[in-house]
């Protein structure tokens, strides 16, 4: 299993001007995951039953949303201590959204092969977290912070 730092690749010289200005939390391949994550949870949700509109529908778009929201907030932040609290953050919800799926799964509102889907997703998401708070806890971290933004 290899292990993703949560930072993509970019080549700058070759983006539109308007585009080499984005905010730091969208160069992270993470962000961008756990982000598409969340958007494909909100239109899986809506087929759940009524019954469950406050329940696991919400609670399972709380958690969803959650993650990309703090990994922003965070990455807004401008110390690293900051930086890497609201990575925790972000891991914690991505913990509690996994046994929200795991529920739905087992109780049938979500096929299972769409529910299997979405936690190796899940998955991949605490991967790429954890990844990125160690880089970024190592003494001369090589992965940008917020302190290393302009």
């Amino acid at each position: 299993m290899s292990r993703d730092s949560g930072l993509g690749t970019r080549d700058s010289a070759n983006e539109p001007r308007y585009l080499r200005h984005r905010l730091f939390h969208e160069q992270l391949d993470v962000y961008r995951v756990s982000k598409h994550l969340a958007i494909d949870l909100f239109v899986e949700t809506r087929a759940f039953p009524r019954s469950e509109q406050f329940g696991l529908t919400s609670q399972i778009r709380r958690a969803a949303t959650s993650i990309p929201a703090n990994i922003a907030e965070g990455a807004a932040r401008r110390s690293k201590k900051e930086f890497i609290q609201f990575l925790g953050n972000a891991r914690g919800s991505a913990a509690e959204l996994r046994v929200l799926l795991e529920i739905a799964g087992e109780t049938a509102i979500m096929p299972t092969a769409r529910c299997q889907g979405h936690l190796e997703v899940v998955d991949r998401v605490c991967l790429m977290l954890s990844g990125l708070i160690r880089r970024n806890r190592a003494p001369e971290s090589r992965v940008p912070s917020p302190e290393s933004r302009p």
